[in-house]
């Protein structure tokens, strides 16, 4: 059966662990703070001067707190009490200062004050950062206590105009969660209707099913009075009773009076007060210990359900985030090599769904093909190069001193030559256009590969692989495409000219006659007789003449306008986009293959920040197993 020391032993050590690991963050939750609020703590609310330190230390059995007039407790202090088995010495420890175990509590007192003028200066403004406090004993119950502010209405000399509010604030972050047990304490010799304490828990739970009333001062209500009403639940009903509590004077403060001799002081007030004497059994600084342990024992039963779901849950949050942080690398050459090869294929697979659709991004090489290609080629200059005096200028060089005859071939390949020239620019900028957009593709897949960002050095060297891949192929891209379009102009096809429409036909004689020039009389009757058998007088250096070359030149040029349109993406996704899927890093992988273990290992120099991050991810997941097996171990009792 567990005992009440065992449950909230288990959850105490689990809430301690979260704060060691930096699961509660107080203002600055984290994702892993969740667990902490599952869990159920105690925060100990009062005004100023209304006795919160005297009953957290009646509770603990030492006196450690830091003493005063005004704003004395100006960050929340966490205070952790852990039962320990024996004889054993008490002794405190700070999650500030990790390993050092403090036997004199007055130097505790001094270091929580220490500790505060730290972040606030030794002035009288607060700050919201709590101090983190365990404390060891045999003497103590299994508590987490969070010890708050006082509350106060109005600001004091050297304390911002916001400091009321301020301070409400930072208790209600505290109280308002609904695992959180309020410890409201006011003072008896003030009238309860004006606690400050049972105002704001009233507000954060109404049905006072969280909240334990606390009457401090008792020894000091006026002659004749009494806070029966009070304690009785007359005044004010809680759902769980009021206990009376009666704390050191100032004078036994004063004359380091020891807490055993105060609890022993407290008990003999109620058993022999005549006010209080039938209630003295429910009573005193020991009694609300056993209460709130009684109490949160009860709320642990019910809740250990959902604390196991959290806690599977987180464990599965916390094995995912190992899996994408990485186990830690073996020191073995084999294995590292593997790893990097491992982290290679990761890499390729994720830039190969780029290229495939199956991410965003190879659509853009496409784009280059189908929009960027043929905007370039109809933005050539062909206009300029086939103009009526370009044409014809070329045309006269061409034939030099003796004019064409017939058709001016030579003119012709002149002009087509000249055209053919303007189409390595687009072939070398849908070259480049497709090298940039690799380029991005890869920066891409490096970022997105998970497993790579714990090892910045491996990426670099990866980087720098695969951009000196991707300049070889551009390299036997352009050739490829400035191949195709020397091809073009290597050769002319001369089924195209063939079919051109003959530019002189013999006058009078149609296409298919049969009768020979000689019988043809002239069309001209006016013609002299030595031209009566004369082709017609056809102007070959007119305007119209030279028109119709650069016609023909234009349609010619169009044609291979078309088939370049279809060939040189051919030529760029053979030698770019298909060697960056098949080839990108068989280069590097030779590279690594001949790498010594001190090289490979050096690749795979992690980032520090990213080990402290797995470290503190296994602490945790360590932790949270444990607990869950704590808890599997557990029989409840029924």
């Amino acid at each position: 059966m567990a005992t009440m020391e065992s449950l909230i032993g288990l959850v105490n050590r689990i809430q301690r662990a979260c704060t060691v690991l930096g699961d509660y963050g107080g203002a600055d939750n984290n994702a892993f703070s969740s667990l902490w609020e599952a869990l159920p703590s105690v925060a100990v609310v009062g005004g100023q001067s209304s006795g919160k330190s005297s009953v957290l230390e009646s509770i603990v059995g030492r006196d450690f707190l830091p003493r005063g007039s005004g704003i004395v407790t100006r960050r929340p202090l966490v205070l952790q009490l852990h039962q320990v088995e024996g004889d054993a010495q008490d002794y405190a420890e700070f999650l500030h200062m990790p390993g050092r175990k403090l036997t004199d509590f007055a130097l505790v007192r001094k270091e929580i004050q220490d500790e505060t003028d730290r972040l606030t200066g030794k002035t009288k403004q607060i700050s919201p950062v709590p101090i983190h406090l365990s404390i060891y004993s045999p003497k103590v119950v299994n508590l987490t206590l969070v010890d708050l502010p006082g509350l106060t209405k109005v600001a004091v000399e050297g304390q911002q105009e916001s400091i009321v509010q301020d301070i409400e604030n930072m208790v209600r972050s505290y109280i308002e969660k609904p695992n959180c047990i309020i410890l409201a304490i006011s003072p008896a010799n003030q009238d309860i209707a004006t606690s400050d304490a049972i105002k704001i828990a009233r507000e954060v739970d109404p049905s006072g099913e969280r909240t334990f009333g606390v009457l401090t001062k008792l020894d000091l209500m006026d002659k004749g009075t009494n806070a029966l009403d009070v304690l009785e639940g007359r005044s004010y009903r809680l759902q769980h009773p009021w206990v009376g509590i009666v704390n050191r004077s100032q004078a036994d403060i004063n004359r380091n009076v020891d807490m055993i001799f105060s609890r022993r002081k407290e008990r003999e007030y109620f058993a022999t007060s005549p006010e209080y004497g039938h209630l003295a059994h429910k009573m005193g600084s020991e009694y609300l210990a056993k209460l709130l342990s009684q109490y949160l024992e009860s709320v642990i039963r019910a809740q250990i359900p959902s604390i196991i779901s959290l806690i599977n849950k987180t464990i599965e949050e916390l094995e995912a985030e190992m899996d994408r942080i990485g186990r830690p690398i073996s020191m073995d050459a084999g294995a590292q090599l593997y790893t990097i090869l491992d982290l290679c294929r990761a890499f390729e697979r994720i830039f190969k769904e780029h290229l495939d659709g199956g991410r965003a991004g190879g659509d853009r090489i496409y784009n280059v093909f189908d929009n960027q290609l043929p905007a370039a080629l109809r933005k050539l200059p062909f206009d300029r190069h086939l103009s009526l005096q370009n044409v014809k200028k070329v045309v006269s060089e061409a034939d030099g001193y003796q004019p064409h005859l017939i058709a001016p071939e030579q003119g012709y390949r002149r002009l087509i030559e000249g055209a053919l020239s303007y189409f390595r620019g687009p072939a070398e900028a849908s070259v480049d256009a497709v090298h940039y957009v690799l380029k991005e593709l890869v920066r891409k897949s490096i970022a997105e590969t998970e497993e790579l960002k714990r090892f910045p050095t491996l990426q670099a060297e990866l980087a720098a692989a695969t951009n000196e891949a991707l300049e070889r192929f551009r390299e036997e891209s352009k050739k490829a495409t400035l191949r195709l379009v020397d091809m073009e102009s290597s050769y002319l096809t001369v089924e195209f000219f063939r079919k051109l429409p003959q530019e002189v036909e013999r006058a009078g004689n149609p296409p298919n006659s049969a009768n020979p020039p000689s019988s043809t009389k002239s069309a001209n009757p006016a013609a002299p007789d030595g031209d009566r058998y004369a082709a017609p007088n056809v102007d070959r250096y007119g305007e119209g003449h030279f028109r119709r070359i650069g016609s023909n030149v234009l349609s010619y040029i169009g044609m291979v306008s078309d088939t370049l349109k279809n060939t040189i993406p051919k030529a760029v996704v053979y030698c770019q986009v298909r060697e960056a899927k098949l080839a990108l890093l068989n280069r590097f992988y030779v590279q690594m293959g001949k790498k010594e273990a001190e090289q490979l290992l050096n690749l795979l120099d992690e980032d520090p920040a990213l080990m402290e991050r797995r470290k503190q991810c296994a602490k945790r997941l360590e932790l949270y197993k444990a607990a869950r097996d704590e808890i599997d171990s557990v029989s409840w009792a029924r």
